[in-house]
């Protein structure tokens, strides 16, 4: 419990604030959770969420991994999206990378890391199939800043491919999803200029067609 003392001191000072600018704050934050948005970023303590977009509590469902991965097969992520798209209903999917990030970094350096590998081999893969345009950058830092946003656009892409987002686009659900970018050293948000609202924007390969009702 000393250990962790000053959590606890910062809890309760926190709370205080809270009820003196607003006495009803947590009353009516146990009441409703009725966020517009989805975030999925990463797990840096550096990146969080709530904060760079200036939403209370309440505002905004967050799912974090190392690096802002969405891998088919991670069912926390996808439980994550479920709940949020089918139970939550919201209407914003953003994918939040950041610039420097240790994962992506990692995944670039080839160093043994135990079973973190498993996880980075995913952005390894993403390298791979980027590497013509990677290549051409010749300043380190430049070429890990261009990793950064297209494993951001990988990941919008992995989103809009799952089962979850096309079933809801297909019985007229209001569903967006979004990449963009943090840089740690501003504290700026970068949009990518990405944006999918419907499975017309995806490659047929990945085009879900709506199951016929059997009579």
């Amino acid at each position: 419990m000393s250990d962790l003392k000053p959590l606890f001191e910062n809890n309760r000072r926190w709370v205080m604030e809270r009820l003196l600018d607003d006495p009803d704050y947590f009353k009516r934050l146990a009441e409703l959770q009725a966020p517009k948005y989805l975030w999925i970023g990463c797990s840096d303590s550096r990146v969080p969420a709530n904060q760079i977009i200036g939403l209370m509590p309440g505002e905004v469902f967050v799912h974090r991994n190392i690096a802002n991965l969405v891998v088919h097969t991670d069912l926390n992520a996808l439980s994550v999206i479920q709940f949020a798209v089918e139970y939550l209903k919201v209407e914003h999917i953003i994918v939040c990378g950041h610039y420097g990030c240790g994962g992506v970094k990692a995944a670039y350096e080839n160093k043994e890391l135990g079973l973190l590998d498993n996880w980075l081999r995913h952005i390894k893969d993403i390298y791979h199939d980027h590497s013509e345009e990677l290549e051409t950058i010749e300043d380190p830092k430049g070429k890990m800043d261009k990793l950064c946003e297209i494993n951001v656009l990988e990941q919008v892409s992995n989103v809009c491919h799952t089962t979850i987002v096309q079933n809801a686009w297909a019985k007229g659900q209001n569903l967006s999803v979004h990449g963009i970018i943090y840089d740690i050293h501003n504290g700026l948000l970068q949009d990518l200029s990405i944006r999918v609202d419907n499975p017309a924007q995806l490659d047929n390969i990945y085009q879900m067609m709506p199951q016929k009702k059997v009579a």
